[in-house]
């Protein structure tokens, strides 16, 4: 896969995701500010709870299906149409059990309602999930990134019509089966007519197992990541309130909004770097410096940037009522950096056979996240939640890096030299937007502080004219 491939599917999965984000959050603005601080934490909670559902139904699939479609396209077939019989089986016990430890909890019926049907979510959004890993290990992103920016268009029409007619928090968590149905449908279709694989129904019980040695340990690595990333809101909802939960969810979309851009990376990358692995340590340890560089060159001055401006932000978008976001946001901003970065560690990690540390890795932080979710919450409620999460990324990141080293030799000088330009020409940034933010918009502000960002940058060294030319060389090629 040349680097001309790689940044063009990065560049077709970002502008996807970016439109989508941007879509999501608007939608989410208008639910949050249409329903009210509890109820928005009823329904934020309602979604979190059956993601942490949807990874024991893929069970690390789809990154098998990536993996060995991206080595041997001729597997993709076989083993897709076995990971759908096994996924049709486990649909069923997935779903009663979701639906029994909902019950168990002692959530009011309204709760237990929007659970049932984002359960259903769930389900479709599954196959459709295996469906788009063969594309993606095809190295094929087009077909998924018009995939989501429909759905997405999808939701925001349909749900704009539940909301003007108010039908309820039901109906509004029913929204994304629409835009479920549609995206396993048309990902089903590419496949078919673009590709010609057809998914059949199989249970072969040589190749089930395989699979399942081979996916055990994505499939604990991606149990303890979807926990990691969603029991904070669980943990809110059960140890504080729904208006606790609320007001972390606002803060929390803000970020989880700008994560398409290292999702977009790894999508590219994790196909790539398994590739290098098997031919070309050389291409893998560079092509791992240039995307730490650049993620690093985005995520910094949007930390900085969002930590600045935050007071200024919550209020005209969501509502005064969601004033109490404030704080949570500015803790969750700094930890943004590091879930940027922690994207190709974690790629690398399973690119390179090291899952099974990578899996440790994630149990450990998502025991640590727990327990430290069980120390703040009571203490500092939403606030608590966001500064365990920030301490858990930062021993994620800590354990992660130190096991890419064993599979890459690369240029640790130059990545703590562009770390330090880049802090520098962030650090330079917040001082103007914090000089200015009481007499500016916040929406002249940001631009103006990117601009002062990249001039910085660019004087510093961070970012020079071969930079530049280079993107845009990748991002053109075809």
């Amino acid at each position: 896969m040349t680097e001309a491939k790689i940044a063009q599917n990065a560049t077709f999965l970002t502008v996807a995701l970016a439109l989508q984000k941007a879509l999501s959050f608007f939608y989410f603005i208008l639910v949050a500010r249409f329903i009210g601080v509890e109820n928005t934490g009823k329904y934020s909670f309602s979604l979190s709870f059956v993601t942490i559902f949807a990874i024991f139904l893929d069970f690390g699939l789809t990154q098998i299906l990536i993996r060995e479609t991206a080595r041997d396209p001729k597997n993709a077939t076989k083993y897709l149409s076995n990971i759908i019989g096994l996924k049709l089986i486990g649909s069923l016990i997935i779903y009663f059990l979701a639906i029994v430890i909902i019950n168990l909890m002692g959530y009011p019926e309204i709760t237990r309602q929007m659970v049932y049907v984002a359960g259903v979510v769930m389900l479709i959004d599954s196959f459709a999930l295996s469906f788009y890993g063969v594309l993606r290990g095809l190295h094929n992103l087009r077909f998924e990134s018009f995939g989501v920016v429909l759905n997405q268009i999808i939701v925001l029409f349909v749900g704009l019509l539940v909301l003007k007619f108010n039908l309820g928090l039901v109906a509004l968590v029913a929204v994304y089966l629409i835009g479920s149905l549609f995206n396993f449908f048309y990902a089903l279709s590419r496949l078919i007519f673009s590709f010609k694989i057809i998914p059949k129904i199989s249970l072969n019980r040589a190749v089930i197992k395989q699979i399942l040695i081979l996916a055990l340990p994505f499939a604990m690595a991606g149990i303890f990541a979807r926990i990691f990333g969603s029991i904070d809101m669980v943990m809110l909802s059960k140890l504080a309130d729904d208006r606790a939960v609320g007001l972390y969810s606002v803060a929390y979309k803000i970020i989880f909004a700008l994560q398409f851009i290292p999702l977009a990376f790894s999508a590219s990358l994790y196909p790539a770097f398994s590739g290098y692995f098997v031919r070309s340590p050389q291409l893998l340890a560079k092509t791992f410096v240039r995307s730490m560089n650049y993620l690093m060159i985005l995520a910094l001055p949007l930390s900085v940037g969002i930590i600045t401006i935050a007071n200024k932000v919550i209020g005209p978008v969501f509502g005064s009522s969601y004033s109490e976001s404030i704080l949570t946001l500015q803790i969750l901003s700094s930890a943004l950096f590091l879930i940027f970065i922690c994207f190709p560690v974690g790629a690398m990690l399973n690119a390179g056979n090291q899952q099974s540390r990578n899996t440790v890795n994630l149990g450990l932080v998502t025991g640590v996240n727990i327990t430290l979710n069980l120390i703040f919450i009571p203490l500092f409620s939403q606030a608590g939640a966001a500064l365990a999460s920030l301490l858990s990324y930062v021993l994620l990141f800590i354990l992660g890096l130190a096991v890419v080293e064993k599979i890459a030799v690369y240029d640790k000088k130059y990545l703590l030299l562009s770390f330090l330009k880049v802090l520098t020409s962030s650090v330079i940034m917040g001082a103007v937007v914090l000089a200015l933010k009481d007499y500016l918009s916040f929406i002249l502000v940001i631009p103006l502080g990117a601009l002062i960002y990249f001039m910085t940058l660019f004087i510093v060294g961070g970012f020079g004219k071969e930079d530049i030319l280079q993107i845009r060389r990748l991002a053109v090629s075809r």
